[in-house]
């Protein structure tokens, strides 16, 4: 079955924009105060909290202050607040955009907010009843996938940079790195979603 967590990238490989590539983190700054950027702590504190949700911008914090909320909900009574979920989707929809622009995924400056994108994110409605055993020991079984997409990140990064100079040079986004990053984008996300108690069903360790 399809993870419930799916992100959708218009390829973007050639004619691509040299001069905003070129200033593509000072660009993107805006987006990252408000969304946060790519980070590379991703990993849990002693106090059990999350370093890679922590580095998602004010909405972000936002977002994780109304996951500890609703992991009482959902803990004691099952009911995730609508309000909460409609909040962290549209939390994750913008940080899916803000990354891509980023990353170099796509060159259109992304738009505050909810408007069209070619970097999107789709969110299944969680299955019910929700999994309150999982939802009670949430970080815990998070930990594996932030131990190993730390490594992915790194990663990550060293492509970008080299996708930072050949688009500099050539004007292209070479398909390799491109999927890699595409790749990368995807798992962060499902991550996120499942760690902000999005969803129940434990991401795959994949880059598809």
């Amino acid at each position: 079955m399809a993870y419930p967590v799916s992100i959708t990238v218009q390829p973007s490989l050639t004619g691509r924009n040299r001069l905003t590539t070129a200033f593509r983190v000072i660009l993107a700054i805006p987006h990252a105060i408000l969304v946060g950027g790519i980070g590379i702590g991703g990993g849990v504190r002693g106090d059990g909290t999350s370093t890679s949700v922590g580095e998602g911008g004010l909405l972000g914090a936002v977002a994780f202050f109304l996951a500890i909320i609703s992991w009482f909900t959902i803990v004691f009574s099952g009911n995730h607040i609508v309000g909460i979920r409609q909040f962290t989707a549209f939390y994750l929809r913008w940080r899916v955009r803000a990354l891509a622009y980023l990353m170099l995924l796509e060159d259109p400056y992304p738009p505050f907010g909810d408007a069209p994108y070619p970097a999107s994110l789709e969110l299944t409605e969680a299955t019910l009843p929700r999994d309150r055993l999982s939802v009670g020991l949430r970080l815990i079984l998070a930990i594996p996938h932030l131990i190993v997409y730390f490594f992915v990140l790194c990663a990550w990064m060293l492509t970008s940079i080299a996708a930072w100079f050949i688009i500099l040079f050539t004007g292209s986004y070479p398909r390799g790195l491109y999927e890699f990053g595409v790749g990368a984008l995807t798992w962060r996300i499902r991550v996120e979603a499942y760690v902000l108690l999005m969803v129940d069903e434990y991401p795959p360790f994949s880059l598809s």
